[in-house]
């Protein structure tokens, strides 16, 4: 490879990198917490400890919420609850953010649910709020195991879910809990797309019949209190007057932070620009890739340091292996296609342009909310800038309401299918490239040939 080759490569890193560490906070900014895992974790806690054995039961008799600005007119604050609003027992292990968690809980429209550990999600029976409240509600630890029960009368009891929190200290923290995600709707931009917008909702559980008793505690788990809503009209908190427990709060439970996929987006925020520089190189410093080792060399050469450009942009600024290792073989394989394009045309601009189409503008505009989701998804399903979704962290929960599209971070294929239908380009046409490479070239007839001019005639 040439200097100005390399130069060039070096500045494709540096288009990822700069804006990454820029936009996103600085190296590893998506904020692992937990297992390895990016939660959202925010409830108000009404609680006390609970040794190694013991119980905590509850009756649930009214959950409410409130909704501020919904559309069409976005002009009032409603009554009302999102369908995964959250109110009812939780088990935690301290109050820091992402420790290990069993809850049974009351939801906005999803009925009786046991979740653990952010990832797991138990249904009890369904109906909405009206149908299912009052309810009571049990939590019993006996060592790591944790059981959820419910009942309608308070005698009969059924099981709605059972974990292992293996690791859990002698003294944990039980008690009532409320939260409530954002209500999320879609706008739609440009040719058809959509985006997302997200306004602040609070849950409200009122309980009774809290069983054992003991000496309370009341807080928040992450940040609570700072919005309009509640500075002037209902904080978040608990509430005890005779014998009746208000808790109310805002935020969510889950898989998925507020803030994680955002952040990766914008930590990967020049990768077009990074692709762009990777289809000219590599349509420069492919001419002919030949018939033997010497001949293939530069598509080699090419293809591994298009894969050292990808690894080191994306592991500097989203430093998860899976990630960087993913774009960098979607870079590499992209400059093969390119190169063998170079080959096939013969001129550098067409294979620039032909690349570009197949690759750099399906991605860009099935990522930047300019199409309707359905035709987004399909382009990131058959065209080669499917393979990108290898720079995918975001993950499709059915407990979490979210915007599940490209122009969120949401691939519709998994990072090996996506990767399996990139190849796919590049194999195709290296058997296209070689069956032209072996088709006679036309042999001029010595009768066609134009006679040669002789001095003096």
């Amino acid at each position: 490879m040439r200097k100005r080759s390399i130069v060039a490569l070096a500045v494709a890193v540096l288009s990822v990198v700069v804006p990454g560490l820029l936009l996103a906070g600085g190296p590893g900014s998506s904020g692992r917490e937990g297992a390895g895992l990016d939660v959202a974790d925010q409830f108000w806690f009404l609680h006390r400890d609970l040794g190694p054995e013991g119980s905590l039961t509850v009756r649930l008799t009214a959950m409410t919420g409130t909704i501020t600005y919904p559309p069409p007119d976005h002009d009032e604050i409603v009554p009302g609850l999102v369908p995964w609003a959250k109110v009812g027992l939780i088990l935690k292990d301290g109050l820091r953010r992402g420790s290990p968690y069993a809850a049974v809980m009351m939801t906005g429209d999803h009925g009786v649910r046991f979740q653990h550990n952010y990832l797991h999600d138990v249904a009890g029976r369904p109906g909405g709020v009206s149908e299912r409240v009052p309810r009571w509600l049990r939590l019993t630890r006996s060592g790591p195991t944790v059981i959820g029960s419910e009942s309608v009368d308070g005698k009969n009891w059924v099981t709605v879910g059972t974990t292992l929190l293996d690791g859990l200290p002698d003294t944990v923290q039980i008690g009532l809990f409320a939260t409530s995600p954002g209500d999320l709707t879609l706008r739609r931009v440009a040719l058809g797309g959509s985006v997302e917008e997200v306004r602040f909702t609070q849950a409200v559980g009122v309980f009774d019949n809290v069983t054992p008793g003991g000496d309370w505690a009341s807080d928040p788990v992450g940040e609570m209190n700072r919005t309009d809503w509640e500075l002037l009209h209902h904080a978040s908190g608990a509430v005890e007057q005779a014998g009746v427990v208000t808790v109310s709060g805002t935020g969510d439970i889950g898989p998925i932070g507020e803030e994680a996929p955002i952040t990766t987006r914008l930590a990967l925020s020049g990768l077009p620009i990074a692709l762009i520089i990777v289809l000219v190189v590599a349509a420069s410093v492919v001419r002919s890739s030949g018939t033997g080792a010497a001949g293939r060399r530069p598509l080699l050469t090419m293809a591994a340091a298009s894969f050292l450009t990808g690894l080191i942009a994306v592991g500097v600024v989203v430093p998860v292996p899976r990630v960087a290792i993913g774009l960098g073989v979607a870079f590499a394989l992209c400059a093969v296609l390119t190169g063998q394009l170079r080959e096939l045309f013969g001129r550098r601009w067409a294979a620039v342009a032909v690349s570009t189409l197949l690759v750099f503008v399906p991605y860009f505009v099935a990522t930047t909310a300019l199409l309707p989701d359905p035709i987004a998804q399909w382009l990131l399903r058959v065209t080669p800038a499917a393979g990108f979704a290898a720079g995918q962290t975001l993950v499709e929960y059915p407990q979490v309401t979210a915007h599940y599209a490209p122009s969120a971070g949401y691939f519709p294929l998994p990072w090996w299918a996506g990767l399996l239908v990139l190849g796919a380009y590049p194999a195709v046409l290296a058997l296209v490239v070689r069956r032209a490479r072996r088709q006679p070239q036309p042999r001029m007839s010595r009768f066609n040939r134009s006679p040669r001019r002789t001095a003096g005639v």
